[in-house]
């Protein structure tokens, strides 16, 4: 047996020596232009006429809340070949998007040819790689708000692409297209452009991409039925989400008042779900007709708009603590939601809708970023769908009222429950009013102020604490209070432990985003990892301290050969809106990866630690 283990081991070194012989191999191919180009004249025009970049529009003009389709073409020189938009390090993939556009344009996911496979290197490095070759067309589609008007919209398309023959690659490119898009009246006459080269738009099978967690899914654009279910599935993790799963616990306390009528339960169930979903479908109505306006999140960025939900916020906690008994001008009390009224749980499901959108939960942002390209009709379907995803936990519990039969309704133990649910609604509204205060006194790039945390810890504190105390004085239960004074005691350290994290010094030296910022680093040959965030984005918040601050990341982010740069949208910031259009995203958190020649090598929103080392690894054996 001995021998045999040895043999196996001498086996797998030689396979794994013979591996990284092959990775070395395609390294040096890719960096063998390096003296190719230098050594001869013209170098770069060479590498230039290889591809021809040309652009055409499906259409002589669109109408408002019309659609057309830009189709760019890349016309290959034989024998070279350019890699498929899904190639992995060490081969640079091609990506087209739209990098600068109007406010009235909402511009799609870029749909790609189908690959064809080729034989690729030398000897052993040999291998079998999906390219692009001859010519390849990339359709971009796009939609125009109802508003825009009449003119020639400016756009600007870039491409990057790294062009290669079977045995050797040329420097990897970058070229910018300026076009012009011509938005006509309502009345005009539009007719079909270069009906040709558009016949072969419907056999692209374009996908809508979704990466969570490591896993990547992908779903075609076409299959409008299936992308409204995976809105729906999104709407119902966003429950699960740090926006909208504190407020789970309301809504039940809510339902377990009616509980002993089924009926009415139901009711009040199927009212605040209405609510959720009409909120849902008037943003889908605000994205489709306001110019400017692409994104649920967007709204946060008004730091009067997140001021003001902090502010109803509180109102509505403070007469959940049953403080509103004092005397209170008028209009406080018609803030005061009632969970046992129509009215009361209708506006419920309004504002759970209203502080989900801080949040993107799986799914979601990919599905509601193809809606917004789509007809009206189908983006409101698609964020319909959403609503009732995220509704249909409150449907369930309205519908079999029995499980929530166990939650006290009377009595000193009901009013507890009420009262600290209500110190924690608080201390939600505390950290809405703080971030929209450190919006509004933020001036870009510079960070927003985190003192807020402290304000938000001080009134789970208070939870806590008042949790503690009424117990021991209400119940003389030895099991009870032992369970009700631990949870207490989770509640206080769950305080402290906000208020230092978030407060402390990032461990991470971030460059706070300029575009000047960001090219100078560019500019010395770092490889940037690029965070966009937000104050009042919760799950950014979450995926910075689980991932970003993990010691693996912190080690490799502050390495010299490493730009962090963090693009901070809190409040009024264009450069930072314009530079999240441009990666081709509406929502946050997001992050991307960039070679030090510029290539983005990873892009996500749901991301790992590994992912995010591996990420930095791959981009640094790129040319």
């Amino acid at each position: 047996m001995a021998g045999f283990d040895s043999s196996r081991g001498l086996e797998r070194n030689t396979v794994e020596t013979m591996n990284r012989f092959g990775r070395a191999i395609r390294v040096l191919l890719f960096l063998s232009p390096v003296l190719a180009i230098a050594a001869t004249p013209n170098g770069g025009a060479q590498e230039a006429s290889v591809v021809a970049v040309s652009t055409f529009w499906s259409h002589s003009g669109v109408k408002p809340e019309g659609e057309i389709t830009l189709a760019v073409v890349l016309d290959i020189r034989e024998p070279y070949h350019v890699n498929t938009y899904t190639a992995k390090p060490p081969f640079v993939p091609t990506q087209v998007g739209i990098t600068s556009a109007p406010k009235e344009l909402r511009v799609s996911t870029p749909m790609f040819p189908k690959p064809h496979p080729i034989e690729f290197g030398v000897g052993n490095a040999r291998e079998k790689i999906w390219v692009f070759s001859h010519r390849a067309v990339v359709f971009i589609p796009m939609a125009v708000n109802v508003s825009a008007q009449p003119g020639e919209a400016p756009l600007t398309v870039k491409l990057s692409y790294q062009a290669c023959d079977d045995k050797q690659c040329l420097f990897p490119t970058s070229v910018e297209h300026q076009v012009r898009l011509p938005i006509v009246v309502t009345t005009a006459g539009v007719k079909p452009l270069a009906e040709e080269l558009f016949a072969a738009l419907k056999d692209y099978g374009n996908q809508v991409r979704v990466s969570f967690f490591g896993w990547n899914f992908s779903f075609a654009a076409a299959n409008r039925l299936l992308l409204i279910f995976i809105a729906g599935l999104g709407g119902f993790l966003l429950n699960l989400t740090p926006c909208v799963l504190p407020l789970l616990p309301l809504k039940i306390l809510g339902l377990s008042r009616a509980a002993g009528n089924r009926s009415r339960c139901l009711l009040l169930g199927s009212v605040m779900s209405l609510g959720i979903v009409i909120f849902w479908m008037a943003l889908a109505i605000a994205i489709t007709t306001i110019s400017g306006f692409n994104a649920a999140n967007q709204l946060f960025q008004y730091p009067a708009f997140t001021i003001a939900v902090g502010i109803i916020v509180c109102i509505m906690a403070i007469g959940m603590c049953g403080f509103l008994t004092v005397s209170l001008p008028p209009w406080v009390y018609r803030l005061n939601v009632s969970h046992e009224t129509l009215s009361g749980s209708f506006l419920f499901g309004i504002m759970a809708a209203v502080l989900s959108t801080p949040c993107t939960a799986p799914f979601m942002g990919a599905a509601a970023a193809w809606a917004t390209t789509q007809p009206r009709i189908v983006a409101l379907a698609t964020f319909a769908a959403i609503g009732i995803g995220m509704a249909f936990p409150y449907l369930i519990l309205s519908a079999f009222p029995t499980l929530v039969h166990r939650i006290p309704r009377t009595g000193p133990a009901s009013e507890l429950v009420k009262q600290t649910m209500g110190l924690l609604l608080l201390a939600a509204g505390a950290y809405f009013v703080g971030t929209g205060l450190a919006g509004l006194l933020a001036t870009p790039p510079d960070p927003p102020t985190q003192s807020y945390w402290w304000a938000v810890a001080f009134f789970v504190a208070l939870a806590g604490g008042w949790l503690a105390w009424r117990t021991l004085r209400i119940t003389p239960h030895a099991t009870r209070r032992i369970a009700f004074v631990g949870l207490a005691a989770v509640l206080i350290v769950v305080a402290a432990t906000l208020a230092l994290r978030f407060t402390r010094r990032s461990p991470i030296h971030w460059i706070y985003y300029t575009p000047e910022r960001l090219a100078e680093a560019q500019a010395q040959n770092r490889i940037v990892v690029l965070e966009f965030t937000a104050a009042w984005c919760l799950n950014c918040h979450a995926l910075e301290q689980a991932v970003l601050h993990d010691p693996r990341v912190v080690r490799v982010l502050n390495s010299s050969g490493v730009a962090p740069v963090k693009v901070d949208i809190t409040g009024s910031n264009p450069a930072g809106d314009r530079k999240l259009l441009e990666v081709g995203r509406r929502t946050i958190p997001y992050l991307v990866v960039y070679s030090a020649s510029g290539r983005a090598v990873f892009s996500s929103d749901a991301y790992t630690t590994e992912q995010v080392v591996g990420a930095i690894q791959s981009a640094e054996k790129l040319p």
